[in-house]
């Protein structure tokens, strides 16, 4: 497997590898890297379709990509995705993609087209005291000490941020700073998560510093990511013969390992309450998605609390069981055994009332309704005791829901502390509860909110004990390679795997198509490059765009005789390096 840049191999189509006719491949899980995988199997490995067979304990595909309407609760979606221009894999993926709704196009064709006639931007990122406008005019607001955290853990090497905390390699500039602000709510970054995913974020995205402010640098889905994401590539999968087989739990793999030779033998599973499995042979191969931002996901109603649920945990333990069978295969517990760090709550708002779209109007600036861009991205309460966040995106936000009601959703960082309206902790809380105290940071007047939040909403709160898990300090090699050095027919895929670059960043949909596709690429030899991470880090001119926005417009100083500063200002007037200076107002 190789990296590969540019459209020479970008649109190249590889040869058929030898022998695939002759294997067979196994998915543990049904999420977006499983879905990714086979459709290179398919796509690029050229394996028939009915040779692949996917395992999924629940019900449905797609993982944490979800967007439900559930029964006598509502509509539900736990997350939601924020994706951009250099998602390379992801594209690459949905170009070949039908889509379901425009006639001849691809996935990635309407979602390009979406976002040309309806470009993402933010009226609004904050808010403070009740709805009003947090004033802060796109500024970072980082001092000189706090700019100089941030140059410290770009310039760092990984060995020095491993096994770190953000809080240990920054000081309370940086902390009290709108650039943390807006950082921490974007990416649901805590003071206690890892410095090194810190810096990472900070190289793979160093090119959309700018647009932290005003969210100008995403890019979103029409509907959910379920039905805009999952449903085309499942189906495209189905129609090549791709076989699905539900209610069936994973609960542990065999291995042969002797001599540098690590080969999967045999998957253990329980279906209908049956145990069973399957031998694995040298070319049936293995793609196991290991960890879970999802599991054990618990969901409340307007009446009823979400549950924190740390009792077993399927996808956990059966890494736990992996990982006991060879050092290679990771440390699960770095990751899964901090629920206390790693949880946080969000929930579905369904408004039925049409008094509360005036004050999502009012904050937005934007009609709601209008089935454009409406937030943005999320709004943040700066002041709320929970550090609440919310967001409406285009509306409908499902195919099946009634023109006249808006989904919203609201997520939380702080969920363990008392709320400034509520004054119980978020975990605490009803749906009825969580409606309540996000009227109350929308600006509704005090002797409303009760009545509203009882018959003018529907709230379904959603605990994720484990969604940051893959956000603790860590060192190399407590996430597993993609494909471990030996292993011969299996890989693992999804969020909680090596790629060989390290480059990439986890908590993205990019990631959940890159970990498969140099597990396809890498255990079948297809011999097509797999597309690296977009360069920006290397980039003198987002380097310096960078600077000069983490700078709030502020010119590049330092103590120099005046003779001296006016000398250098002259030499750097008639040369390249001099008009770039002055291109990102450093000079």
């Amino acid at each position: 497997m190789y990296y590969s840049s540019g459209n020479y191999e970008a649109f190249a189509r590889p040869r058929k590898p030898a022998r695939v006719d002759d294997k067979t491949a196994w998915f543990v899980g049904s999420g977006l890297a499983a879905l990714a995988g086979a459709a290179f199997l398919v796509r690029d490995a050229q394996m028939a379709g009915d040779k692949i067979t996917i395992l999924e304990e629940l019900d449905l595909p797609g993982g944490a990509l979800d967007g439900l309407e559930v029964p006598e609760k509502g509509f539900v979606i736990r997350g939601g995705r924020e994706m951009e221009d250099h998602f390379e894999c992801l594209w690459d993926l949905f170009r070949s993609i039908p889509s379901l709704e425009v006639p001849g196009a691809s996935v990635l064709d309407e979602f390009y087209w979406l976002n040309k006639d309806d470009p993402n931007f933010s009226l609004q990122r904050a808010t403070v005291k009740q709805g009003q406008d947090a004033h802060t005019d796109g500024k970072f607001g980082l001092t000189g000490p706090a700019q100089k955290d941030i140059v410290r853990i770009f310039l760092a090497t990984r060995e020095e941020m491993e096994g770190k905390r953000i809080n240990e390699v920054v000081g309370q500039d940086f902390l009290q700073s709108n650039f943390w602000m807006y950082w921490r709510t974007m990416f649901a970054f805590q003071e206690w998560h890892s410095a090194l995913e810190m810096k990472l974020y900070l190289h793979r995205f160093i090119h959309h510093i700018g647009g932290l402010p005003d969210f100008s640098a995403l890019k979103f889905t029409k509907y959910n990511q379920y039905e805009s994401l999952v449903l085309p590539l499942y189906k495209w999968l189905l129609d090549q013969g791709v076989k699905f087989q539900y209610k069936t739990e994973v609960v542990d793999v065999d291995f042969s390992i002797a001599d540098g030779h690590k080969q999967a033998t045999h998957i253990h599973w329980v279906r209908d309450g049956q145990q069973g499995g399957v031998d694995l042979g040298r070319d049936d191969l293995l793609f196991m998605t290991i960890g879970s931002l999802t599991e054990n996901s618990d969901l409340g109603d307007h009446h009823t609390p979400a549950k924190l649920k740390d009792g077993p945990a399927p996808a956990w333990d059966l890494w736990r069981r992996i990982a006991a069978k060879d050092p290679a295969f990771g440390r699960p517990d770095v990751f899964g055994a901090h629920i206390a760090e790693s949880k946080w709550q969000s929930a579905t708002v369904t408004t039925l009332d049409g008094r509360i779209p005036a004050y999502l109007q009012k904050i937005s600036q934007r009609d709601p309704f209008s089935g454009k861009v409406v937030t943005g991205g999320i709004v943040t309460a700066r002041d709320s005791s929970w550090l609440l966040s919310w967001t409406v995106n285009r509306q409908p936000h499902f195919k099946k829901q009634p023109r006249d009601q808006i989904v919203v959703w609201v997520y939380s960082l702080l969920v363990d502390v008392p709320g400034d309206y509520v004054k119980k902790a978020m975990q605490d809380c009803t749906g009825e509860e969580i409606t309540q105290e996000w009227l109350y940071h929308l600006g509704v007047p005090s002797d409303h909110i009760a009545e509203l939040a009882a018959t003018g909403a529907r709230c379904v709160p959603v605990m994720m004990p484990y969604v940051t898990s893959f956000f603790m300090p860590r060192h190399a090699a407590d996430r597993p390679a993609v494909v471990p050095d030996g292993a011969v027919n299996f890989a693992f895929i999804g969020q909680f795997a090596e790629t060989k670059s390290g480059r990439d960043t986890i908590f993205t949909t990019e990631y959940s198509v890159r970990t498969p596709m140099e597990a396809v690429y890498q255990l079948l030899a297809v011999d097509r490059g797999v597309p690296e991470v977009f360069a920006s880090t290397y980039d003198l001119r987002k380097l310096l765009a960078a600077t000069g926005r983490l700078r709030d417009g502020r010119e590049l100083d330092a103590a120099l005789p005046d003779f001296l500063r006016r000398w250098i200002l002259h030499k750097l007037d008639h040369n390249e390096v001099g008009e770039l200076l002055h291109q990102y107002h450093l000079i």
